[in-house]
């Protein structure tokens, strides 16, 4: 999966993305001007291949949220996790409804997937995770990431789950450099229990990987470790949907050999896609290198995710489930109102 600079595409863009090595796309803000521009540029990336790509996008809400004007605004999943402690009913709905909104919106503009729910525990020390978190209880977490798939699916959107195994006890942030977590096997338990509710609900269809090594398990990050993917994600979770692996280009892999190399790690471990962005000429390098590359089974896994269903946007904003939805979600984006003593 690679990104590309602009707002439409290139020639060169073009000859990259028919390459067969080439699954997906993902878009970021650099790619976004209007709904009206995207929804364009979707259908261009759509018509360059049959089958079409997998057309994806970061879009969490509250940090994480690459398309703003004329989008809904979603606040942090961790606003979820505190209304979830006021009413853990109230919670799971507003979760839901963050899903489906979510997936509302970018399934009118004709984007796939949505890398969401992020379900790392909110341990209180991550750089990069933070208000991305619904909670610190692993049951919390999972309920509500239930509620937002199920938001999402009713929507035309498969879940994708992450960071696997667990991303939230580190301090360091894994796009700058590579997190170690010392934690035993027992302690990581419970950052991986939400995957396991989510798995036997049959509720995601993709796991995200972490660029994290969880040292007294294995000496390879997660994102090229056979062990996170196949004994612990496919083996004893159960888990048979596409696994990805987080972007390449992040300098926690980068110890790992070229670009290149680090593909081939992490395919060979078990990930069924992995992302390559902001780094062209690696890119491009990488997808020469997997020319003849072929794994059948992680085809059929990636055909699973792509998107149902293509409401108009007119008719989305008309309608009285996109009112509803806008109207809770407003009231934890907006800032408190100031009220000074006279």
């Amino acid at each position: 999966m690679l990104d590309i600079d602009g707002l439409s595409l290139t020639p060169a863009d073009r000859d990259l993305l028919r390459q067969p090595a080439v699954g997906g796309l993902i878009l970021f803000s650099r790619n976004y001007d209007s709904p009206e521009q995207i929804n364009d540029l979707v259908a261009e990336i759509r018509a360059l291949r049959s089958p079409p790509l997998i057309i994806a996008v970061d879009h969490e809400g509250g940090r994480v949220q690459r398309f703003r004007e004329g989008f809904s605004a979603i606040p942090p999943m961790r606003c979820i996790g505190r209304e979830f402690n006021r009413d853990a009913a109230a919670g799971e709905h507003l979760a839901r409804q963050a899903g489906w909104l979510i997936g509302s919106e970018l399934r009118a503009v004709g984007v796939d997937l949505c890398f969401a729910p992020c379900v790392d525990l909110d341990w209180g020390v991550s750089e990069i995770i933070g208000d991305r978190a619904f909670h610190p209880k692993p049951e919390a977490v999972g309920d509500l990431a239930a509620a937002f798939s199920r938001g999402l699916r009713s929507a035309g959107m498969v879940a994708i789950a992450k960071h696997f195994p667990g991303h939230g006890a580190v301090v360091a942030d894994s796009h700058l450099k590579l997190p170690v977590d010392r934690r035993e096997y027992g302690d990581l338990l419970d950052d991986m229990r939400p995957y396991d509710k989510l798995i036997r609900n049959d509720l995601i269809a993709g796991v995200m990987t972490s660029h994290v090594v969880y040292q007294a398990i294995d000496d390879m990050p997660a994102s090229f470790s056979a062990y996170w993917m196949q004994q612990e994600l496919r083996s004893r979770l159960g888990f048979d949907g596409a696994i990805f692996c987080d972007d390449l280009s992040m300098k926690a892999t980068t110890e790992y050999g070229s670009m290149v190399v680090r593909a081939r790690r992490a395919l060979d471990a078990g990930c069924d896609m992995v992302l390559i962005c902001n780094d062209s000429p690696a890119a491009r390098k990488t997808v020469a290198s997997l020319r003849d590359y072929s794994n059948p089974l992680s085809l059929v896994r990636l055909a699973r995710l792509h998107g149902t269903g293509h409401a108009l946007r007119e008719s989305l904003l008309a309608s009285d489930e996109w009112r509803a939805a806008t109207a809770e979600l407003q009231h934890w984006t907006e800032p408190p109102e100031l009220k000074l003593d006279a």
